[in-house]
């Protein structure tokens, strides 16, 4: 069972994880550092092009097997705690779900293809309260042509033969509409390996100023999302990327953001009309990464 700790003050808390404690071991990487340095750590310095989210590190004393335990922090620091006054959502207590006996976590000495052994349903970021969570996106699996409907049609056929060819694991998918009419949309993709994981990131998607693969919600110009701010320091272990449409915009706005962690990439979608809100869209892409983290 996911391990958690009670709030403090009755505040619902946020994810805030670290990797497992044989990675604080002697001789390890001290907390708050990467816990794999060497190839994973160079490959993410130099292919991410967006930037990087902080992960709010705890530690923790449970064994492998075992969820690593949410601790509450100040609410004006910490993006999953709902406030009135700034907009975001509050969504629910958050773990890391527990691993097979003896898997390691994806970001740890002696995971060197940084693979997620949890199942990868428990990694999708819950929906948050007051939501409607869509029936077809209700946090299992979906098929290859569901995900690939995201993007624009002449997109289509070149990613599904791309994910066919690099045999994607899994993908699932949750999805839900706010009572503002905010619909959001997560995906996550499991790959064999992160190296892979970067390849159909880097061949297929793309990113830099703008993704390759255009977004059906989002056909025509894309750009950095400027409102986005990473965190005080990066913790070399996923890359974000956010983007939001550039004016003029339609009747309905989009704002997308892709994290690759490991083996693992995911696809965060909000779209509304007049504007989707930066605030909670953010607030979903930090979770969603520390989930993964």
């Amino acid at each position: 069972m996911p391990a958690d700790l009670p709030p403090a003050d009755d505040e619902r808390a946020v994810a805030a994880v670290q990797p497992p404690p044989e990675a604080t071991a002697p001789g390890a990487a001290a907390v708050g550092a990467p816990a794999a340095a060497g190839r994973s750590g160079k490959r993410r310095v130099l292919k991410a092009v967006a930037r990087w989210t902080a992960a709010v590190l705890v530690c923790g004393g449970l064994g492998a097997g075992t969820a690593y335990g949410i601790t509450s922090m100040e609410r004006t620091d910490v993006p999953g705690l709902a406030t009135e006054s700034d907009g975001r959502w509050d969504y629910p207590r958050l773990a890391l779900p527990a691993l097979p006996e003896g898997s390691p976590r994806p970001f740890t000495s002696g995971n060197r293809h940084e693979i997620h052994h949890a199942d990868l349903r428990e990694l999708l970021l819950p929906a948050p309260a007051g939501a409607t969570v869509d029936k077809e996106l209700n946090g299992g699996w979906v098929s290859t042509a569901r995900y690939v409907s995201e993007y624009v049609e002449d997109r289509r056929a070149g990613l599904r033969q791309a994910l066919d060819d690099s045999a994607v694991r899994h993908i699932a998918a949750r999805g839900w509409t706010m009572p503002d009419g905010t619909a959001s949309r997560v995906y996550l993709l499991r790959f064999d390996s992160a190296d892979m994981a970067d390849d159909y990131m880097d061949r297929k998607i793309g990113g830099g100023l703008s993704p390759d693969a255009a977004l059906a919600s989002a056909p025509d110009e894309v750009g950095v999302d400027e409102k986005w701010e990473s965190g005080s320091a990066a913790d070399g272990r996923s890359a974000v990327s956010v983007y939001t449409e550039t004016k003029p915009i339609g009747p309905e706005h989009t704002r997308q953001a892709y994290v690759v962690a490991g083996d693992t990439v995911a696809l965060v979608v909000h779209t509304r009309k007049g504007e989707a809100l930066s605030v909670p869209f953010h607030q979903t892409v930090v979770l969603q990464n520390q989930l993964l983290g």
